[in-house]
């Protein structure tokens, strides 16, 4: 995969590359821009702060999957956000079409560089690559607490498709 530069509208290049496994460290920092609001919001689901210490095994198991693809956009050179993706390929059978597209589980932006196109940009180089892999949609969820993320979704084009309900017990 080769680098892009995007401009953002402050007219800074944001440059996206593919993360590689050296990049584990990186991405359990930059990891905390979009955790400190989920585990804020969902004390429940969320741990609190996790140390960037303790997610690199984590992200180090994503960097190693086949049917993961992790993108870092930095700005000026300075690293400002990442998107996670995995591939699904499902086969038909009795009951659904058979299926393939990309899932975005992680996109994270510093809040220092919110509103100047890397959520954008990281988002395109998600969808280029889920075409070249042959991927029909681009699916993502989103918190019900998370109107920011919400509004950014709807205005790249997304639409809903299904409700996921819970009910404590």
């Amino acid at each position: 995969m080769t680098h892009h530069s995007l401009m953002a509208p402050s007219s800074s290049p944001i440059e996206i590359r593919p993360a590689s496994r050296e990049d584990a460290g990186l991405l359990a920092r930059l990891n905390g821009f979009v955790h400190t609001v989920h585990a804020r919001n969902r004390p429940d689901v969320f741990h609190p702060g996790p140390a960037p210490e303790d997610l690199v095994p984590v992200f180090e198991a994503h960097l190693a999957r086949e049917d993961a693809l992790i993108f870092i956009a930095c700005s000026q050179g300075r690293p400002v956000g990442y998107a996670f993706a995995v591939i699904i390929d499902r086969p038909s059978d009795a009951l659904m079409q058979a299926r393939n597209f990309i899932v975005l589980e992680h996109l994270a932006v510093d809040p220092d560089a919110a509103r100047t196109g890397v959520g954008t940009a990281l988002l395109d180089a998600v969808r280029a690559a889920g075409r070249q892999r042959g991927c029909s949609r681009l699916l993502t969820d989103v918190w019900d607490f998370n109107t920011e993320a919400q509004a950014f979704y709807e205005k790249a084009g997304f639409t809903p498709m299904r409700h996921i309900l819970e009910q404590p017990l």
